[in-house]
């Protein structure tokens, strides 16, 4: 039941993300209780018609959830239900990464790594709506990394090779980069960090790869200049106003054609742990999402 404050709602779809593979193996910033129904962000309806999108804690992969009103977000009819779960999480951190962690400014040049995911996917394109002078795609295939092609990345280069630093500063003409978008971690976090520029920024949002990377002190920064700063989604639910106006933008561009949303697969709810086995194996691009109906 839904108490003050809250909605209860039907939901039609169930999005998935990889905070969710840390949830359930508690590995995740904040700590998990059992016992637990995984889920962050669901679209469906609320009892007086309403069709919401709404992010929580857990409790998405289900066939009805109950969700804080401050967090459920009406959606406009030229938005379906996969491109809603894609933007409440995912399009929504790709551009504040762009905007409020990494500063991008146009004509700058920016690294998104993950370039087919969730994430990914959206930044290649914001970024070039920002007006940046260069986006970097990196991907894991050749299929993902054409992809990343077709959403506007000018560049898109091998995840795994060897010399990323060099790779990174040679896909931008042989110079230093200007920011950098990275939620894998690791020697992708360390050596995305020497491609920067003076006043480069690494914007860091997750770390997939469960290797953390390695620890940078001031002093480097300073010798460098250069920044990392974080960005975790919970924290612009709390900053007033600020997430229906990403929101806002982000579906107009949808409704517009603009922005384009990549629909990685849909997955019976009984199958929630082979889309979670998918993801970490990096079987997927775009957006996953849960049908509770099946």
């Amino acid at each position: 039941m839904a108490g003050e404050g809250q909605l209860l709602v039907t939901v039609d779809r169930a999005g998935i993300n990889y905070a969710d593979t840390h949830q359930v193996e508690d590995t995740y910033l904040s700590r998990t209780k059992l016992p637990l129904i995984p889920g962050g962000e669901v679209v469906g309806r609320t009892a007086d018609g309403r069709r919401v999108v709404a992010l929580m804690d857990a409790g998405g992969y289900a066939e009805r959830a109950v969700v804080d009103r401050r967090s459920a977000f009406d959606v406009p009819d030229g938005v379906d239900d996969p491109s809603a779960l894609a933007l409440i999480v995912q399009g929504a951190t790709a551009w504040l990464l762009l905007h409020h962690t990494a500063r991008l400014q146009p004509g700058e040049s920016v690294v998104v790594h993950a370039a087919a995911g969730g994430v990914g996917s959206l930044a290649v394109q914001l970024a070039r709506t920002a007006g940046a002078g260069r986006v970097i795609a990196t991907a894991s295939t050749p299929e993902k990394r054409q992809l990343a092609l077709s959403l506007g990345a000018d560049i898109a280069i091998d995840a795994d090779v060897e010399d990323l630093t060099g790779a990174l500063r040679s896909a931008n003409g042989g110079k230093p980069v200007d920011a950098v978008l990275d939620m894998t971690g690791g020697a992708t976090t360390d050596q995305s960090l020497g491609a920067l520029a003076p006043f480069g920024r690494l914007a860091f949002y997750g770390m997939a790869s469960r290797t953390a990377p390695t620890p940078v002190s001031p002093a480097s920064l300073l010798a460098h200049s250069t920044s990392i700063s974080g960005m975790w989604l919970p924290h612009a639910v709390r900053v007033p106003d600020l997430m229906p106006r990403v929101l806002a933008e982000l579906f107009e561009l949808v409704s517009s054609g603009s922005l384009r949303i990549i629909a990685g697969g849909e997955y019976p709810l009984a199958d929630a742990r082979r889309a979670h086995e998918d993801l970490r194996a990096r079987r997927t691009v775009g957006k996953l999402v849960l049908d509770p109906s099946r």
